[in-house]
């Protein structure tokens, strides 16, 4: 087993073999409500996460992050094409009583799929969807996909009925529908209450089709933006689990008798986004001038001057590991020929600039969110003091992050903070969706807000995407990651650590991608 994803399996190590034999309510929160009750119109970890209490795929991930069946009860490739056929389970419903069939799956996909959709991008390889009979549906594709099961594990389905009788045939990422605030799955809880920033209120589905495992009764979800208040709670007793907390109080709550903490790190790496198709600068005192973020030299400048172990050290509180990639080592595809991050390197910074012509430095502008990441607000104030040393002055802004996609979408940076967990484990899901040039009509690149472009990296992601020969396909992924980096078309700062507290009578798997699932949870 790969190295990071051994802590999903520690983190279970508490769980009992029998259900207790009382029974009640669990409380959690996090910094970060989800947008949206849509499976479909919001690619973001909160969102996606809660969502899989609610909604089901095809496929699943087990506490050891393994695919396994769901939906699906078996899927095979196809024979005399490309693709793959899946056997769906039998005598599942929907929270309301409808029975799941062949065709919700093929609803699911059109809607997933569509250009309001923000997940469209999982379906670049399909070419067509055919429902054989309410049982089996076939996923035809361009190429051989060996990766196509593992990429559609938060492919969650709807219920065709549902969406239509209630206007929601379609996403809405950018306004409100029926499915915005109101949903309708086959997963183990259902929605009873939502209140968009304040309480959202799930309890347990008794038509589900899987064995219970879980003791709670009623879960309540209440989203606190405060890290102190957030702590707070949990110390008094208001919730039984809170992730994360700030990473200065992990001593504070390891030292409480009655509480845990959980850690170790996510697979999530945090990058710096740069504006690579942008002709001029649109903040700061150099608005409207050349940007200067269009030479490669400049972007290296960036890294060298960002000491990104100071950060991990001091901000990061040691828990986080430097990064040199937009996957963290162990994963699937990682490119141990290109490991050794850029390193930190004022003097080099300086000379890069001044060759670049920028002896001076120039003026920009940096945009962040202050509640998705840990110690986000505090990461981009560090690096912009970092770099205004190099004469490269930030015009930092900082907003929550229900803001900050549309911000930008709608172009409005000239850098910007990321953070990226790849949903397959695998090397190429950050270059089809941060590394690819985006284009509309094969779906890819939907999560390159810079527009970065490269015609090598895009010539190579779909052979990455159809090779079977594991050799052969790690050389492409070594080839990609190289170009990455000599084209410093993001900074790869650190990989997140994952920390969670909670009562310690509460028992609950910690997954490294951050996704917390209410059907492992046992309030002992």
């Amino acid at each position: 087993m790969r190295p990071i994803l051994q802590l999903a399996v520690l983190a279970t190590a508490g769980l009992a073999c029998a259900l207790p034999a009382s029974a009640e309510t669990f409380r959690w929160s996090s910094g970060t409500d989800p947008q949206t009750m849509d499976p479909h119109a919001v690619n973001a970890a909160p969102v996606t996460s809660f969502l899989n209490n609610v909604y089901e795929g095809l496929v699943r991930r087990d506490a050891g992050m393994a695919i396994e069946p769901s939906l699906a009860t078996e899927w095979a490739p196809l024979d005399g094409e490309d693709g793959w056929r899946f056997r769906l389970r039998e005598g599942v419903t929907f929270h309301d009583g409808a029975a799941f069939t062949a065709d919700d799956v093929l609803f699911s996909y059109e809607r997933a799929a569509s250009e309001e959709s923000d997940v469209r991008s999982w379906f670049a390889p399909v070419t067509e969807v055919r429902v054989v009979d309410d049982t089996t549906i076939d996923f035809v594709t361009s190429a051989p996909n060996p990766l196509f099961p593992d990429s559609i594990a938060n492919f969650l389905i709807m219920d065709r009925e549902w969406a239509e009788a209630n206007d929601a045939v379609r996403p809405a990422r950018d306004a409100e529908n029926h499915a915005t605030r109101n949903a309708n799955g086959t997963g183990p809880f259902r929605l009873v209450s939502r209140d968009p920033g304040i309480e959202t209120v799930l309890e347990p589905f008794d038509g589900w089709w899987d064995t219970r495992e879980h003791d709670i009764t009623r879960a309540i979800y209440t989203p606190i933006g405060n890290p102190a208040t957030g702590l707070a709670a949990l110390l008094s007793g208001e919730i039984d689990m809170i992730s994360p907390i700030p990473l200065q109080d992990v001593a504070q709550v390891e030292g409480r008798e009655g509480f845990r903490v959980l850690e170790g790190l996510e697979t999530r790496v945090i990058v710096l986004g740069f504006g690579h198709e942008r002709e001029v600068l649109k903040y700061g005192a150099d608005a409207g001038a050349p940007n200067p973020f269009l030479d490669a030299r400049v972007r290296r400048a960036v890294a060298l001057a960002i000491d990104v172990d100071t950060i991990g050290r001091v901000i990061m509180r040691g828990k986080s590991a430097p990064a040199s990639q937009l996957l963290p080592a162990g994963l699937s595809g990682y490119s141990e020929a290109n490991d050794a991050p850029l390193g930190f390197d004022e003097a080099g910074a300086r000379a890069l600039l001044a060759v670049a012509g920028y002896p001076d430095g120039f003026s920009f502008g940096l945009m962040c969110t202050n509640d998705r990441y840990i110690n986000d607000e505090a990461v981009c104030r560090a690096i912009a003091s970092m770099l205004a040393r190099v004469g490269i002055d930030a015009e930092l802004t900082v907003m929550p992050v229900r803001n900050y996609w549309e911000e930008l979408r709608a172009d409005n940076f000239d850098m910007y903070l990321l953070g990226w967990s790849p949903g397959t484990f695998d090397a190429e899901h950050p270059i089809r969706f941060l590394a690819a040039t985006p284009n509309e009509e094969t779906r890819v690149g939907s999560w390159n807000f810079g527009g970065y472009s490269n015609a090598r990296v895009d010539e190579l992601l779909p052979r990455v995407q159809q090779e079977l020969d594991p050799a052969a396909r790690q050389a492409m992924l070594d080839e990609i990651a190289a170009i990455l980096q000599a084209e410093v078309a993001y900074v790869p700062l650190y990989v997140e650590p994952l920390i969670w507290a909670a009562k310690d009578t509460i028992d609950l798997v910690q997954r490294p991608d951050n996704f917390f699932m209410l059907r492992w949870v046992r309030v002992n």
